[in-house]
């Protein structure tokens, strides 16, 4: 027997690979890998779903966390509609910002276009998606238009109820009823060099360093090396400490992970609690440009306690 206790990953995975999932009826659904992931055919996203399919794309979203949809050849419109259904459009602070971001005339549209001028791309680290806001996006659905000629430029995603799992016992205990502050400075102003408009600032919001979520019903980690500062009841040097260890373990497990090959007409959506991302940019010099609409509920991850419906 080992001395460490450096089984507990594969406990972790051994219970998600072999937990109970829905059995999909109106869904042509194929799993992407064992960590998450699944893509859906035989729906258009350019028309109304039908009732029974949206059930199963919300249910499917919870089983698999990334969705992706091939062969959607839709506009701001559809996407925008589609994104409705999964909460309230959200405007990002940085959206009409020509330094980050490709300037949109709607303002519940990100747009961006990475190329050998830029200085940044979006994502470029792993991440939840705007995790400083109060109510921070639970999903977020992304078209690339653009892709570059020489291929490359995938998004990578992690499992973070496997993240958790996988954690020992009394680290786990030391991790519950701790919160961490998540701050858009970490992100924005101190990774990308974008300051607030005159008499703005970037939201920082305090959330749950282990946080169970509303809709599942599973514990994740959501923490993330982007936006998080520090654990608010550590000393700094503690604080630091364990995020480095936290943020290390999300990102070198990458049977935790996954990568997202895209296609032309994919739309992928994410639920972007229980997930981190990153968008690998080996494509350069040549350009990927892409759309993100994200949806967000009257609530963020849960410290515990009541699970909420997913519709």
């Amino acid at each position: 027997m080992s001395f460490y206790q450096d089984y507990n990953d594969k406990l972790a995975i051994e219970g998600w690979n072999t937990r109970t999932v829905h059995q999909y009826q109106h869904l042509d659904l194929r799993r992407l890998s064992p960590a998450l992931g699944a893509e859906i055919r035989g729906v258009d996203l350019g028309q109304p779903l039908p009732p029974a399919q949206l059930e199963e794309i919300r249910q499917a979203l919870t089983d698999f966390l990334v969705l992706t949809f091939p062969g959607q050849a839709i506009g701001a419109t559809e996407h925008k509609a589609f994104a409705r259904h999964f909460g309230s459009l959200h405007r990002h602070v940085l959206g009409d910002s020509t330094q980050l971001t490709a300037r949109s005339d709607d303002p519940e549209i990100l747009g961006w276009k990475t190329g050998r001028s830029t200085r940044y791309t979006a994502g470029d680290a792993w991440h939840n998606d705007v995790s400083c806001d109060p109510h921070p996006i639970w999903a977020s659905l992304l078209r690339v238009t653009r892709l570059p000629e020489v291929g490359g430029g995938d998004t990578a995603f992690a499992n973070l109820y496997l993240a958790y799992e996988s954690l020992s016992d009394p680290l786990k205990q030391l991790l519950e009823g701790l919160t961490a502050v998540h701050d858009g400075k970490e992100g924005w102003s101190n990774g990308y060099g974008a300051e607030p408009k005159p008499g703005q600032v970037f939201n920082a919001s305090e959330h749950p360093v282990v946080a169970r979520h509303p809709v599942s019903g599973r514990k994740f980690l959501f923490v993330n090396e982007a936006f998080t500062s520090h654990i608010v009841q550590l000393s700094r040097a503690e604080s630091r400490a364990l995020l480095q260890l936290l943020f290390r373990h999300i990102e070198k497990h990458q049977s935790f992970q996954a990568r997202i090959h895209w296609q032309p007409d994919t739309l992928l959506l994410w639920d972007n609690w229980a997930t981190q991302h990153h968008a690998i940019w080996d494509y350069y010099p040549f350009e990927r440009w892409g759309e993100r609409v994200s949806a967000y509920r009257d609530h963020g991850p849960q410290p515990a306690g009541t699970l909420l419906s997913a519709a």
